[in-house]
């Protein structure tokens, strides 16, 4: 198990993944973070976007909207508001999370609230476009 990183993604309903890995790509509110193992230690704020995970050839895509990422010697864990693997995405599911994030936008009470909320008011819309 050399060289591998352990990544756990945990969502208020459940543990979506626990498993090594070789790379997890996350979409950071200050952009993309490629996390390879023996990355340095970092906690980060998640914008809405699909979590990438490599392992050999194989690669799977979760969807989070929102939480944080902590990179640590004993790996990254994902801890989302919401998520869902790519395969369980449908156009309802997704129209629901931009009517929430458009909520978040108007019920932002600082600037810096209302710029995390329309950055991931757009995420979903892209998501959305990209169906």
């Amino acid at each position: 198990m050399a060289d591998k990183l352990h990544f756990n993604l945990v969502s208020p309903e459940k543990e979506l993944m626990s498993a090594d890995v070789d790379q997890v790509d996350i979409p950071g509110t200050e952009g993309w973070i490629g996390v390879l193992p023996n990355h340095a230690p970092l906690m980060t704020a998640l914008a809405a976007g699909m979590v990438r995970i490599r392992t050999g050839n194989d690669q799977s895509r979760i969807f989070v909207r929102g939480g944080f990422a902590e990179i640590s010697p004993a790996g990254l864990t994902v801890l989302a508001e919401q998520a869902m693997p790519e395969t369980e995405l449908d156009a309802a599911k997704i129209a629901k999370a931009i009517r929430d994030a458009e909520e978040d936008v108007a019920d932002a009470d600082t600037d810096e609230k209302k710029l995390a909320a329309q950055q991931s008011l757009d995420s979903l819309k892209e998501l959305q476009a990209a169906l």
